[in-house]
């Protein structure tokens, strides 16, 4: 054809742009359009890094159109590659079990973020639906799987939010987890509004509040701090401004000013409502609690260099302290509560201690003006609890049951493989205690079971491995006494004579102790004992 020489025949050179790991991170990579320019993720915002510049050549030739002489008029400069912070072991994990659950809870939509709490790099940020980058998109095509939940798509976060309500009564009133909140029997009359709550609870701990997850505990809590303060609180740890991620279209979630709320707002706010925000400022806000009280940067990037240049490591915006750090560690025990005894016990990871909170945040349909019977259902976790390593945020939108069910799960899976990617050092035993009886009154047990094979009988002893028994005993740790019907003062006294740690919990007399009575208290563990009158 070139031979031919013809007019009406035109040749142009294409290239096509290849993605090894095909779908793989794609909301995080984006995708290119048929100019070959970026139209979603870092290759839209890092486009005219990613390009390069054409050179320039300046060439002087005879009559003949041959060439006489050259001169470089603009020296061409390669693309910058890119470094993320990304880890596609866990990208993979993440993307599987979020479109597992997506799948198997009938959802519409699923994001996921998981990041390193001291430093805020995303080690996976994961989208549902998803898209394969590779394949253009074709005309009256949906655009929907190409939109980042986790970064542009904002919801009304529900429970979760409770972290900064109980964290603002921490730092700004003399409530203590120790404190008792009155519950109203599940319902409150607040300005005219009747809310109700999952379940009637009298009054509960203001531990219990968090680990239990009672609405009308947390609004009465939330009166406590005050409409001011508990703003304060909401913006100290992200909320309502943008996080500075390297993504284009993020959204920075609604907070309203204080002007604009109205009397019950205070009630709203405190469980979760009246405000949105996205998964990416979730994980942010639960590294607050993970790191000590730091509000740090969501990093992407890692380093840029030019082929065959020195890679540049990444600015990033120094950590900001936005809570005391004692309050942190406090947060850090509650949201430990509500793994081993609330609403997150799905969420128990094996040879870990975790910590979190559940959301189940009705959705608003604009159209009839009313919440309906689905949820954003999310679960944002840390883990290990004395020092987390990482920090997982899981939202399902439109799930029919709530986060614990939902949410927790996929943290689950994926901090399991973050913490062994990681080379995360157990701090549990894989194996829990075997319990050595079982208590009369299972609905009255703070701890939930903790999956333990059922014991078996005893063997004869003999004086040899009567022994050895007692050695081992001595070598793993002395036996947990029974705590059951005894007062604080009389708990604090035989305890302290043991030399055994306790973690008391209410007040009155003790209901449930967990490890239970005869039971071998592991090394660096405590004994947790919950009142009640």
């Amino acid at each position: 054809l070139r031979s031919l020489k013809l007019g009406w025949i035109e040749f142009r050179k294409e290239s096509r742009r290849s993605y090894p790991n095909g779908s793989l991170a794609a909301h995080v990579v984006g995708a290119v359009d048929h100019r070959e320019r970026g139209n979603s993720g870092l290759e839209l915002a890092l486009d005219e890094q990613l390009r390069g510049h054409a050179g320039a050549a300046r060439q002087v030739t005879d009559v003949r159109h041959r060439g006489v002489d050259s001169q470089i008029a603009e020296q061409a400069l390669p693309g910058t590659n890119i470094t993320l912070t990304v880890d596609e072991r866990l990208q993979f994990v993440a993307e599987r079990e979020l479109k597992k659950a997506v799948e198997t809870n009938g959802c519409w939509t699923g994001s996921l973020v998981a990041m390193i709490p001291a430093t805020g790099e995303i080690l996976a940020l994961a989208s549902y639906p998803m898209f394969n980058p590779e394949e253009p998109v074709r005309p009256g095509e949906d655009l929907s799987p190409r939109l980042n939940q986790a970064v542009s798509v904002p919801f009304e976060p529900g429970s979760v939010f409770k972290v900064v309500t109980v964290t603002a009564a921490l730092e700004t009133t003399n409530l203590v987890p120790e404190t008792i909140i009155n519950c109203g029997n599940g319902r409150i009359n607040l300005f005219g509004r009747v809310v109700r709550d999952h379940h009637a609870y009298s009054a509960l701990p203001m531990a219990d509040v968090l680990a239990k997850s009672s609405n009308i505990g947390a609004i009465h809590v939330g009166l406590r701090v005050g409409a001011a303060r508990l703003l304060d609180y909401v913006r100290r740890f992200g909320f309502g401004s943008a996080t500075g991620i390297s993504l284009p279209a993020e959204s920075s979630g609604m907070v309203r000013d204080l002007d604009d709320w109205t009397r019950v707002s205070i009630g709203s706010v405190a469980m979760g409502h009246e405000i949105s925000s996205t998964s990416v400022q979730l994980a942010r806000a639960c590294a607050v609690i993970a790191n000590g009280g730091l509000l740090v940067e969501p990093r992407l990037i890692l380093k840029r260099a030019r082929p065959g240049g020195k890679p540049l490591l990444e600015r990033v915006q120094p950590p900001r302290r936005v809570i005391r750090p004692e309050t942190a560690i406090t947060m850090r025990r509650l949201m430990e509560g509500v793994v081993l005894h609330g609403t997150g016990t799905l969420a128990r990871l094996q040879g870990y201690s975790s910590g979190g909170k559940t959301g189940s945040a009705q959705i608003f349909d604009l159209q009839t003006r009313r919440y309906t019977h689905k949820y954003n259902a999310s679960f944002i976790g840390f883990a290990p609890v004395p020092k987390p390593a990482i920090v997982i945020a899981v939202t399902l939108n439109g799930a029919s049951r709530f986060g614990g069910a939902v949410a927790a799960p996929v943290f689950r899976e994926v901090a399991t493989a973050a913490l062994r990617l990681l080379d995360v050092p157990k701090d549990l035993p894989d194996t829990p205690p075997i319990r050595e009886e079982q208590p009369v009154e299972l609905a009255d047990l703070a701890i939930a079971d903790l999956g333990s094979p059922a014991p078996s009988l005893p063997e004869p002893e003999t004086p040899a491995s009567s022994t050895v028994r007692a050695a081992r005993l001595e070598l793993l740790g002395p036996r947990v006494p029974d705590f059951y019907g005894k007062t604080v003062r009389a708990v604090m006294e035989e305890s302290t004579a043991a030399g055994l740690p306790v973690e008391l919990v209410g007040s009155g007399v003790v209901r449930v102790q967990y490890p239970i009575a005869g039971s071998i208290l592991p090394r660096g563990e405590r004994v947790r004992v919950q009142f009640a009158r």
